[in-house]
């Protein structure tokens, strides 16, 4: 999103002073245009968030916010509104990850503008719940699911040493915390036998899951 902004802006800019014609600017902003294209859940190439997107349309929303703040503006984003707006970039920029940057400026206007909404991750169930909508009651937990999905600890398995058998056959024991009985891929087998080459000994992985315990468990011995 910093990047797409400020090619946008700074080509905007030069183009207001006479630096470039209108040639440029169409391919430019055909260009821009297929880069922050963001297809609606419903269309048949949607495939998620497209950062691009989301990124430039934060940053302009935040500019907008320090210019030209309305009421809603004030109550979700005290500290910003009439600053300057390069300084407050600045600032998100230098200080914020994808995801906390989303938790701390991913404003109401933008939740409504992208029609974001939450459906409830329950995948046992034989119905979709719409969990929370872009409106006053939804505008928070559609804001903090959002941001955790770009969580990087979310994204990558959590697999954890569990124990070291030192004393006897020296095989190593790994847990893997379980998320939502969300498994880990085909290739997970073949890395574990990988490791285990390496390693020298047999590996076994406990696939962990909170609130059931172990549930799974693989192991494997150097060929």
């Amino acid at each position: 999103g910093w990047a797409t902004f400020w090619h946008y802006t700074l080509l905007n800019t030069m183009y207001d002073r006479g630096l470039v014609d209108d040639g440029f600017m169409f391919e430019i902003l055909q260009s821009h245009t297929n880069v922050v294209m963001q297809p609606g859940f419903d269309h048949p190439g949607y495939s998620g968030i497209n950062p691009y997107a989301l990124g430039f349309a934060m940053m302009r929303d935040i500019r907008r916010i320090c210019e030209e703040p309305d009421d809603e503006d004030r109550a979700w984003f005290p500290d910003i509104v009439d600053k300057d707006w390069r300084e407050v970039l600045d600032f998100a920029m230098r200080n914020y990850k994808d995801e906390s940057f989303i938790a701390q400026y991913l404003s109401p206007k933008l939740i409504r503008e992208f029609h974001l909404f939450a459906i409830a991750d329950k995948h046992k169930e034989d119905h979709l719940t719409v969990e929370a909508i872009h409106n006053e009651a939804g505008y928070r937990e559609v804001r903090r699911l959002l941001s955790k999905q770009y969580n990087r600890d979310v994204l990558i398995p959590d697999i954890q040493i569990l124990r070291y058998e030192h004393m006897g056959d020296r095989s190593l024991v790994l847990r893997y915390n379980q998320l939502r009985e969300r498994p880990l891929t085909d290739d997970a087998k073949e890395v574990l036998k990988h490791l285990s080459r390496l390693w020298g000994f047999t590996v076994t992985m406990e696939v962990f899951e909170e609130g059931r315990g172990v549930v799974d468990k693989v192991e494997v011995s150097p060929a």
